[in-house]
């Protein structure tokens, strides 16, 4: 499989900062090599904190349940195994979590082809550093329950806010996806409730940049950019337009 960047640019480090109704585009992908047969199918992907110049990836469902930690030409450094169903893992984020001053990995087990499932779920454990060795087995780790409002809806979006800690769902295959919100600290249950509407669909991937002022979505074709604009990430008054 050929592994590029473009996304990974685009999602962990809001390459380019410009949107194409500004005339500019994002910066091209790069090529850094070929990634191994284990990401197979290869679903979600975040920088870690732990370990500089890493990325923390998974595969989605059906697949063993494992986290990979990948470096920057895209080569396997670390394994984590979790002892759970990867029943639909669909994106990994990263963020605040139970003990102050540390960051642990969130594994959305989010995804519902069919909209099936009543309940979806969040393995999450401290972030695991290269350095206690290169295959681990994470034997302590909280499960949240999620359950949304409204009807099952199929996901492969979660994202953080990393200033607020604020927890971010989009849903996937709606004409107009819907945006939900969970704040922190989270409950074991989560019930995250719907703050907007936003005029994209098929939306498959999105991150928050570090400084909490930029956000991307991306769907199978496009990756939409747009600058914070008020106090919220999401600023619910509207139901339509973009945030």
């Amino acid at each position: 499989m050929r592994f590029t960047f473009l996304i990974m640019l685009a999602l962990v480090g809001c390459a380019g900062k410009q949107s194409a109704r500004d005339g500019k585009l994002f910066s091209n992908g790069v090529n850094k090599g070929i990634i191994d047969v284990r990401l197979v199918e290869a679903s979600g992907l975040v920088e870690s904190i732990a370990n500089p110049d890493h990325f923390w990836s998974l595969n989605d469902g059906g697949n063993p349940s494992e986290v990979f930690l990948i470096d920057t030409l895209a080569e396997i450094k670390l394994v984590c195994k979790l002892k759970v169903r990867n029943r639909d893992w669909e994106d990994i984020a990263l963020g605040s979590g139970p003990n102050e001053g540390k960051k642990y990995v969130y594994v959305a087990d989010i995804g519902d082809n069919l909209g099936v499932h009543d309940y979806k779920y969040i393995y999450r454990f401290e972030e695991p550093s290269l350095k206690d060795g290169a295959e681990q087995t994470i034997t302590h780790f909280d499960t949240l329950v999620i359950k949304l409002p409204g009807e099952n809806r199929d996901s492969e979006t979660i994202m953080i806010d990393p200033t607020t800690n604020d927890f971010y769902i989009v849903s996937k295959r709606e004409k107009n996806v819907h945006v939900y919100l969970q704040h922190f600290p989270y409950p074991d249950t989560m019930r995250p409730t719907q703050v907007l509407k936003i005029p994209f669909t098929r939306i498959v991937a999105g991150s928050i940049s570090p400084d909490a002022q930029e956000v991307l979505l991306k769907d199978y074709e496009n990756i939409y950019y747009w600058k914070r604009s008020g106090e919220k990430i999401f600023d619910g008054t509207t139901s339509q337009g973009p945030p």
